[in-house]
């Protein structure tokens, strides 16, 4: 899920190579100028969200009939990560958050992204934003953890919370 490769330097429109630097291929500027994309991990806020009683998991508008994740989203510029969680808990789902823990820091390798991961509590009335399209709510004994993305934390979240 990285990005598409960079064909021109952004610096000075001439071609770029890639080349070894600090042990990593890189992508660089071909005639020199300095420029390195240097692809460090986006970091990405992720909300356990917890409402009346039960874990609420969303299915994105993109995704495939049936995969449901965490509310997500990025930080915008300015914000911690703890406003971007409760913003994005805000935009998705037209809830009040609380942040109740912060659970971690997960690598999202596959995405090229760290995510930044707080268990919430909501209240309020859901109303999905045009992102999701369909949510489900579970007992935290029914929720199943996923191998990747969010899974890791949800799957660390339930074992401390199911002790």
């Amino acid at each position: 899920m990285s990005q598409a490769p960079i064909k021109y330097c952004p610096q000075c429109g001439s071609f770029t190579i890639n080349q070894p630097l600090d042990g990593l291929e890189r992508i660089q500027c071909g005639v020199g100028c300095g420029y390195v994309h240097w692809d460090n991990p986006t970091p990405v806020v992720a909300a356990i969200v917890e409402y009346n009683g039960q874990v609420l998991l969303a299915r994105n508008a993109q995704w495939p009939e049936g995969w449901f994740a965490l509310i997500t989203g990025f930080l915008e510029k300015g914000e911690s990560p703890e406003q971007s969680v409760i913003r994005e808990v805000k935009e998705e789902l037209n809830l009040e958050g609380v942040i109740t823990e912060f659970v971690g820091n997960y690598s999202f390798y596959q995405a090229n992204q760290l995510l930044i991961v707080f268990h919430v509590t909501a209240t309020g009335s859901i109303k999905l934003n045009e992102e999701l399209v369909e949510y489900k709510l579970q007992n935290k004994e029914d929720v199943v953890p996923w191998d990747m993305g969010t899974g890791p934390a949800i799957k660390d979240w339930l074992a401390a919370q199911l002790q």
